[in-house]
């Protein structure tokens, strides 16, 4: 018996390809065809997902973030794929779920929507006009780059599809006429394929990401990927780096004084030698410049550079610039392309990965930001060599943190190689960074913008350590000193509450001193520290979300730890 045609046409692809408009002109062809029986039925995911939630995409994007968003969609998907006669139009992100994508498979005919991305792109600008396009995953300075980006990741999932229709030239009828074509002369042979639903649905598939050889990986986030280099004397390639990210326009480089004294005219050279043009601009050193008032005198630098959209900011420096250049990338022009290239250590295992920007306000640390990914992060370890042996330590304080909170294997190599890493022996030091910044790149993946909780795991020991630096004006503690006392707080809070161990505590006091942390402070205004952590990001309904451990690698998230475990920990840590 000849296999019969499924009465499901599912059509997939990227935004702008033509689904919505095409799934109602198929239906009408089939309806029309004879002995087709009672009409196909026109079915919108992203139509039911709004309904369903009596809310826009781009609202539910912006209040739940995509990780919510995808669930809504599998669900409507879901029950898209109980009817029959039924042509259903997907969001071109669906495809990327295994269990998405099987659904599809059962019953149904996937023909899949192409189109260049230029094509793409005036599609969904026409009577937009350059404004910013209503796509949540599309925003930012250069749309275009960005739907090349996202296309290249999902096209080994749309090459899945059991028909290809290129829509670039054609009318939406003469698209629907093909599918409706297709439909009729291929689909029973497709469904009936012994390994089409295995391959479909195989969780095994990557998507394509490009990656250069060099880099030490890839971070990946809703909002976008981006590749980080880690090397040795790396900042000779800054200049090809941004040339392969096709950011060859112009290129601001912001630094602080210091920085740019001893690093400045090299960038400046590796810029210029790529045929980047360059200018520049250099803060004062130190934690007070993190402020809206020396942002904005950097908005008026940029202003009378003539700066524009598709225009490079490169934040060349530590913690502070990497967070004020960021900040400001983000935020003039409604977002320049951003370039991390960070000469601490502190920058390149923290500030640069992740995409958190911010400046200060004078009663707490980063209170004024956003989430804005970087294109591209190039950390040159050999900068490490000329900092101060303070500045170098308050590092390591990250370094660790990433180990006790996510990797205990890599806190026994910390341990195994702590006398290698002071004296920045070039291979243990380059690997460590690297499995830092693989851990903050995973952290970060899962939750970019502190969503789902995943990424609070961070900010362990960062509730008292910011309260620490904001109760001493940010001029008598290094970040990096500040979070290891603040780990050193939330290991013992994790003790009173009876989920870690006290060898765990020792361990993680002894790694923090072995590397030139403190791990207690004193003559710290206690009144000071108080007021700081109320103000606290990670407070929620007026209770603090104390990230803490249960055992070395593992942690755990708690708003109900009693005050008096709180102040009996401080007593712990403000001795001195």
């Amino acid at each position: 018996m000849a296999p019969r045609r499924p009465l499901r046409i599912v059509l997939t692809g990227f935004s702008g390809t033509g689904k919505s408009l095409v799934a109602p002109l198929v239906a009408q062809r089939l309806a029309l065809r004879p002995g087709s029986g009672q009409g196909w039925q026109i079915i919108d995911t992203d139509d039911l997902i709004e309904k369903a939630a009596g809310r826009s995409i781009a609202d539910i994007f912006a209040r739940d973030g995509e990780p919510y968003f995808r669930g809504l969609e599998a669900d409507a998907l879901r029950s898209a794929c109980q009817q029959e006669r039924a042509v259903i139009s997907v969001g071109g992100g669906a495809i990327l779920r295994p269990d998405n994508r099987r659904l599809m498979a059962q019953g149904g005919f996937i023909a899949c929507l192409e189109a260049r991305p230029e094509t793409i792109l005036r599609r969904l600008r026409e009577g937009v006009e350059e404004e910013p396009l209503d796509r949540p995953l599309l925003a930012g300075p250069d749309p275009l780059a960005r739907i090349r980006e996202l296309k290249e990741s999902r096209q080994p999932f749309y090459a899945l599809a059991d028909h290809t229709v290129h829509t670039d030239g054609l009318a939406p009828e003469k698209v629907a006429a093909e599918i409706a074509r297709a439909w009729r002369r291929l689909s029973a042979a497709a469904v009936s394929d012994p390994g089409r639903l295995r391959a479909m649905s195989g969780a095994l598939i990557t998507a394509a990401v490009s990656v250069p050889p060099e880099a030490a990986g890839v971070v990946h986030t809703p909002s976008g990927s981006y590749p980080v280099f880690v090397g040795w004397d790396a900042l000779f390639d800054l200049g090809r780096r941004l040339r392969e990210a096709g950011l060859t326009r112009q290129a601001y480089l912001i630094s602080d004084e210091t920085v740019f004294a001893r690093y400045g005219p090299q960038a400046e050279a590796a810029l210029r030698q790529a045929d980047i043009p360059v200018d520049s601009y250099a803060v004062p050193p130190g934690e007070t410049s993190k402020s809206l008032e020396v942002a904005a005198g950097i908005y008026d630098w940029l202003v009378e550079c003539k700066a524009e959209r598709g225009h490079a900011v490169v934040a060349l420096g530590g913690g502070m610039v990497t967070d004020l250049a960021g900040y400001v990338a983000a935020t003039f022009a409604r977002g320049l392309p951003l370039v991390h290239a960070p000469t601490s250590l502190l920058a390149m295992v923290d500030a640069a990965i992740g995409g958190k920007v911010a400046v200060n306000h004078p009663r707490a640390k980063n209170l004024i930001g956003a989430f804005y990914q970087p294109r591209l992060v190039l950390a040159d370890v050999a900068t490490l060599r000329t900092l101060p042996p303070r500045e170098i330590a308050s590092g390591w304080a990250e370094v660790i943190k990433h180990g006790f909170i996510a990797d205990v294997g890599f806190v026994s190599y910390l341990e195994e190689n702590v006398e290698r890493i002071l004296n920045l022996e070039p291979e243990p030091t380059t690997e460590a960074i690297r499995r830092s910044v693989a851990i903050k790149a995973a952290v970060v993946a899962q939750d970019e913008r502190e969503e789902t909780g995943r990424r609070t795991v961070l900010n362990y020991g960062h509730t008292i350590g910011h309260a620490l630096e904001a109760a001493t004006n940010y001029d008598r503690l290094l970040h990096g000193e500040a979070v290891a006392v603040g780990m050193s707080a939330a290991a013992e809070i994790s003790r009173r509450l009876g989920l870690l161990s006290p060898e765990v505590v020792q361990q993680q006091r002894r790694l923090l001193e072995r590397f030139g942390l403190p791990t207690q402070a004193g003559d710290i205004d206690r009144a000071g520290i108080a007021e700081a952590m109320a103000l606290d990001k990670k407070v929620q309904a007026r209770a603090i979300r104390w990230v803490l451990l249960e055992a070395a690698g593992r942690t755990v998230l708690r708003d109900d730890v009693p005050p008096e475990v709180v102040e009996a920990a401080l007593d712990e840590v403000l001795q001195m």
